[in-house]
């Protein structure tokens, strides 16, 4: 197993940076958490069509590229480094790895393709006003019928869920838990967004009256639902990481450059402890979550435990780092123009998404047997 970068993979990374650079800057994302789709479809278009992003980890048969968990966990670390707003982490880390995990050879070939082009946005929805993410919180019902199946109840919490074109839900079935494709427009469908704490990431609720739907692969899906769960957690902990490691940047560098008492605040021996803290909890988060993406490609036996394991580090780490780095910023820091408090509500809102440390820390120990 590896545990640096190919040259390819870098290459990969200084792509993606230098695109986001140039076409999502912080006063783009300022812009576009403001709106009520939250994201620009021409950016999304050029992502698609021109670096093949959505198709990353989508096999070649179904139209990506056909690489691993290790590339999208470095997209998807650039994109939290650039607070990225667009459907990417809904429709590709946790839709398409859906599909591939539940579907049959029929539904990932009518499916996917969309999916790696571009062309088509999907999310999971697994969440219930509940707030859990476990297969024991599920109360959505998938009825049988004579025309398939129907489902009924509400989702909540679903990523990009305003502006899916089909989604992937979760629903208790006769057989047990199943996932279910159903289309945007499907009559019995309806969106409402929700008001959260971070506006660069769009959450809704969906309310299922009856909706048709069609069960992807067996009417059972609750394994193919919990590995595409873990898959997710070991892709969002990458994410956390990249947007924790642009916040300890701005945050030294911002302590060079802010003069107290005639000399920069980064020369005080409080402030040098607490940046040295900081990158430690950084170092330690990272490496988490790219053992996760490791072993999402070549252990998966290990990646239950482990992509648990990183979920709750590297959450953690990262509301600390975002606290402790509005706290040097001083008064700055609580400003809205300041850029600190976006990474902070990112962090905050990825704390919860997917389970809280707390609910993942009680996964690592039963899946250790401890």
């Amino acid at each position: 197993m590896r545990f640096g970068p190919t040259e390819e993979q870098e290459a990969l990374r200084r792509e993606v940076r230098r695109f986001l650079d140039e076409r999502s800057p912080v006063t783009e994302v300022r812009r576009l958490m403001e709106t009520p789709e939250g994201y620009e479809p021409g950016v999304w278009k050029t992502l698609a069509q021109e670096l093949g992003l959505p198709g990353v980890a989508i096999p070649e048969a179904y139209g990506g590229q056909g690489l691993g968990f290790a590339e999208l966990g470095i997209v998807l670390e650039e994109m939290g480094r650039a607070l990225y707003c667009g459907p990417y982490f809904g429709s590709v880390a946790l839709a398409a790895n859906a599909i591939l995990n539940a579907g049959t050879e029929a539904q990932k070939a009518a499916l996917l393709p969309a999916l790696a082009s571009g062309d088509a946005i999907a999310t999971l929805a697994v969440a219930e006003p509940n707030g859990r993410w476990d297969t024991a919180g599920i109360a959505a019902e998938a009825r049988a019928g004579a025309g398939g199946a129907t489902l009924h109840g509400e989702k909540s919490f679903v990523l990009d869920g305003l502006r899916a074109d089909f989604f992937v839900v979760a629903a208790r079935g006769p057989a047990g838990v199943g996932l279910y494709h159903v289309r945007g427009d499907a009559d019995g469908v309806v969106r409402r967004p929700l008001q959260t704490i971070d506006p660069t990431r769009k959450l809704a609720r969906l309310e299922l009256h009856g909706a048709r739907a069609e069960s992807l692969g067996d009417a059972n899906g609750a394994a193919a639902l919990s590995t595409t769960l873990d898959q997710a957690a070991a892709m969002l902990s990458n994410e956390m990481a990249g947007g924790a490691q642009k916040l300890l940047e701005m945050t030294v560098e911002y302590a060079k450059t802010r003069m107290q008492f005639g000399r920069p605040i980064g020369s005080f021996q409080a402030i040098k402890h607490k940046c040295a803290d900081l990158l430690m909890a950084q170092e330690l988060a990272r490496s988490s979550a790219y053992y996760a993406a490791a072993c999402a490609d070549e252990a998966r036996e290990e990646l239950p435990a482990i992509a648990s394991l990183a979920k709750a580090q590297v959450a953690d780490a990262y509301l600390r780092i975002a606290a402790e780095s509005i706290q040097i910023h001083g008064g700055l820091g609580f400003t809205w123009e300041q850029d600190v408090h976006l990474y902070f509500k990112r962090a905050k809102a990825s704390e919860v998404l997917l389970g809280e440390p707390s609910y993942h820390r009680e996964l690592v120990a039963q899946r250790w047997g401890i």
